[in-house]
């Protein structure tokens, strides 16, 4: 089931909604708690750990629910029509900074972080379980993931090369040339919560849903859950979720306070996020090549190995920027092929699913399985809050101890290579090979026409 380029163009759109606001809150909210809004560190790191475990109730549900909706427009595409404004409000609110206590702070930052978490499942979920019934070819989902992930990386390539200047920009106005940051980081978010929703509905004009769950399928929530935890393809690529999002949590978070800390220049960070961007969007055409050469199973343990490596370098190249630039591009450009392998795997595993158990859900697949991602990236995020506070992190303090200052580098580095590393492990479990794929996707299609 082949796709037209305007459709892939149109679905890849949605995930540059999706990095306009969510970049923000990976690359910024962290800091801006601390730095800005004035909670410690181990604050923000309780509302990150608390907003993650908010997930674990949310995304199954939502996954459920999305399972469960019949609407002239699908069952996904209906919540990219009506998430996205909620979405875009509730992030603005997120980086808004009333003025109360220590506690009406921590309350708010709170509330606000998990009611954003929720709008963000109601409109994300369904969008990822969307590309899984666009077409029932692997190959198609490959160059599906592709187009998405360029987008993607190109919504991140925006904000992490333009958000500060905004922020000064922004926070400049009204302020008699000194600069609000506060409201500088509100009227940012503002700005791309508009784009957000003006893509969602694009993606939610230009898409169809082919592919249906078998006629005869019950809605019990039970068998779901019984059938989702008996696929052990479903099991590897949870685990492979929760380990690397770990990783991506911790340095994301990390990195600002790298280059205000360590390399003692906060702009800085934008070089490199945009460099490593920049590394990602080139290297992405390659998944599909190589996906369809060897395999996505090694493409995705060859990609964990190497692209581990280099994160871990960085430790290695100490204050040289140049060097720093170059393994962060490097390992970027060895991570990239992975990244929409791991989401075309998924969709796989939905119709696997269906064919093993004659029972396909698809929005409790995808829902639960970034359920753990975003466990992953809970425990990366409150991990390093909490290991900012073991090493005696000062904000804003011009010297930082020696403790937090080689905790600051080792979450840059080490400690996130080392994770990525590991999924290899995980990934050699993996039991859906090219030949399987075949049989499978030949047996569904005889089922459906009968």
């Amino acid at each position: 089931m082949k796709l037209s380029i305007k459709e892939k163009f149109g679905y890849s759109l949605g995930d540059t909604a999706s990095h306009f606001v969510w970049d923000l809150v990976g690359f910024w909210l962290l800091i801006f708690y601390t730095d800005i809004y004035g909670l410690s560190p181990a604050m923000a790191g309780v509302i990150m750990f608390v907003g993650s475990i908010w997930d674990a109730v949310m995304d199954p549900v939502v996954g459920i629910i999305s399972d469960r909706t019949s609407s002239r427009w699908g069952k996904f595409r209906p919540y990219l029509l009506f998430g996205s404004v909620p979405y875009a409000i509730l992030a603005v609110l997120a980086f808004t900074t009333p003025e109360f206590g220590v506690n009406g702070k921590f309350i708010y930052a709170l509330i606000t972080c998990l009611l954003l978490r929720t709008a963000y499942a109601f409109v994300n979920l369904p969008y990822s379980s969307l590309g899984a019934v666009m077409t029932n070819d692997s190959s198609e989902r490959a160059g599906l993931n592709t187009y998405r992930f360029i987008a993607a990386y190109i919504g991140q390539f925006i904000v992490t090369g333009a958000a500060l200047y905004l922020v000064k920009f922004f926070g400049a106005i009204g302020n008699a040339g000194a600069v609000n940051q506060a409201q500088g980081y509100q009227w940012t978010v503002a700005l791309f919560g508009v784009l957000s929703i003006i893509f969602f509905l694009i993606t939610f004009a230009t898409t169809r849903e082919r592919v249906e769950a078998p006629k005869q399928q019950d809605k019990n929530v039970i068998k779901d859950f019984k059938y989702l935890f008996m696929n052990k393809a479903w099991l590897v690529l949870t685990g492979v979720g929760i380990v690397s999002f770990i990783m991506f949590a911790m340095q994301n978070a990390a990195v600002a306070y790298y280059f205000k800390y360590f390399i003692h220049n906060a702009e800085n960070v934008q070089l490199f996020n945009v460099l490593g961007t920049v590394a990602l969007i080139v290297a992405l055409p390659a998944s599909k090549p190589l996906a369809k050469r060897f395999g996505n199973k090694a493409v995705y343990i060859a990609s964990s190995v190497v692209s581990g490596i280099f994160f871990a370098l960085i430790f290695v190249a100490g204050d040289n920027l140049p060097l720093v630039y170059v393994f962060n591009i490097l390992a970027k450009m060895a991570y990239a092929p992975a990244v929409p392998l791991l989401w075309t795997m998924l969709a796989d595993v939905a119709d696997y699913g269906e064919w093993k158990f004659n029972r396909r859900t698809t929005g409790l697949t995808f829902s639960a399985s970034v359920l753990a991602q975003k466990l992953g990236w809970a425990i990366g995020a409150a991990a390093a809050g909490w290991l900012l506070s073991v090493g005696q992190f000062v904000a804003n303090a011009e010297v930082q101890t020696e403790n937090a200052m080689t905790i600051i580098r080792l979450l840059v580095s080490v400690i996130p290579g080392v994770l990525y590393a590991s999924c290899a492990i995980v990934m050699a479990f993996y039991n859906l090979d090219p030949k399987t794929m075949e049989q499978m996707k030949k047996e569904l299609e005889e089922r459906n026409r009968d």
